[in-house]
């Protein structure tokens, strides 16, 4: 087991290519034997810091996205430009110059172009109900009708919260799962990055052991943020890992504990049972522990994040989902099914390839996003 400290760097290369950073972005590791989910003391920690806020991360994140990049819509509409780009094409083609009247054959044609962002039968069902409801028997043009469906969207997407829940006392524990290719790694280096922002300290965690590259690239991460990160050896037991970076984020005086777990695929039953100890000897560790347990989704994977988001919420007991790759699918419209099947909150979306480029999720800007022209 090896306890890295990492300072910040002033590079702003993209996290999809962590190898471009330079060599010395960290430091050598301090050698720890390996356990199996036992402590290890470490002797490379560093002072602690302040104890970290209770409250949730929405309304100090929401100012940081407005201050940075033209603010939280104009990323957000950025991130769905393809999605966007081929929806209104579909839903233009509906109309004459003169408008089009608003009745079954309207509706049915509506329906079938809304399907093609993934957003499912049930959601443009009820987007097809409630423009019928709304509209039906009148001559309308293209912008009214976005209108409508822009509405309907956020009121299908308005969730409570957003925002990260924090434990009452520090370190907040949370664990991050997705299949190999969702994005999960790279979710964590801008999550880190996000809280880091905030001033709270955290400590990473490599628990995907079995992927060396997984490894390495959230060391980079590390060292371009300025926090500390736990690594093992390659194939050592994540669970291990994961109490040790728990461990290590008690003993240091760490905010936030960021936990990256190994990523098979969700059909695989030593995964799920993987993700049950994991949460089991964390929270020995630390009361309430795992305090949230983010799902990161590949945007472009479609309906097929479906089928991810059921195996590894029951298995992980997902509280909240971290949509990535936004900006470069055409089936943004997958959120809405995701919503509705599981009822869990989408916390955060990716919105492109930099370390910055991740937003807390806003249903009115998300909505507004996907359908204005």
């Amino acid at each position: 087991m090896a306890f890295w400290r990492s300072k910040k760097k002033s590079d702003q290369e993209s996290l999809e290519d962590p190898r471009q950073a330079p060599a010395n972005d960290t430091s050598h590791p301090t050698d720890a034997p390996p356990t199996d989910a036992g402590p290890v003391r470490d002797q490379a920690a560093g002072p602690a810091s302040a104890a970290g806020s209770t409250e949730q991360t929405g309304p100090r994140g929401a100012e940081a996205d407005r201050s940075a990049g033209g603010g939280l819509f104009a990323k957000m509409r950025g991130a769905l430009s393809k999605t966007r780009q081929t929806l209104n094409t579909d839903i233009r083609d509906l109309f004459k110059a003169e408008g089009r009247l608003v009745d079954d054959e309207f509706l049915d044609e509506l329906f079938a172009r809304l399907i093609r962002t993934d957003m499912g039968v049930s959601s443009a069902e009820a987007i097809r109900d409630d423009v019928g409801t709304r509209l039906r028997a009148r001559v309308v043009h293209m912008d009214e009708v976005l209108e409508t469906i822009t509405q309907q969207t956020k009121t299908m997407l308005t969730q409570e919260s957003s925002g990260l829940q924090f434990a009452e006392q520090p370190p907040t524990v949370i664990l991050v799962v997705g299949v190999n290719g969702s994005g999960k790694t790279t979710s964590i280096g801008k999550l880190a990055n996000h809280l880091h922002g905030t001033g709270r300290r955290v400590v990473l965690g490599a628990g995907d052991t079995f992927r060396a590259a997984a490894v390495e690239q959230l060391t980079i991460w590390a060292g371009r943020i300025g926090c500390d990160i736990v690594t093992g050896k390659p194939e050592a037991d994540p669970a291990s890992v994961a109490y040790q970076t728990v461990e290590k984020a008690v003993d240091s005086g760490a905010d936030v504990a960021i936990i990256d777990t190994a990523g098979r695929l969700q059909t695989q039953t030593n995964l799920m049972q993987q993700l049950e100890k994991i949460r089991r000897v964390v929270g020995k560790k630390v009361d309430g522990a795992p305090h949230e347990v983010l799902l990161v989704l590949d945007a472009t994977a479609g309906q097929n994040a479906i089928s991810q988001a059921r195996g590894f919420s029951e298995a992980a007991g997902c509280t909240g989902i971290v949509l990535a790759k936004l900006d470069g699918s055409a089936k943004g419209g997958v959120i809405l099914p995701i919503r509705e099947q599981f009822q869990l909150p989408v916390k955060f979306v990716g919105l492109g390839e930099g370390i910055d480029d991740l937003a807390e999720f806003d249903a009115a800007a998300f909505a507004k996003a996907l359908f204005e022209v």
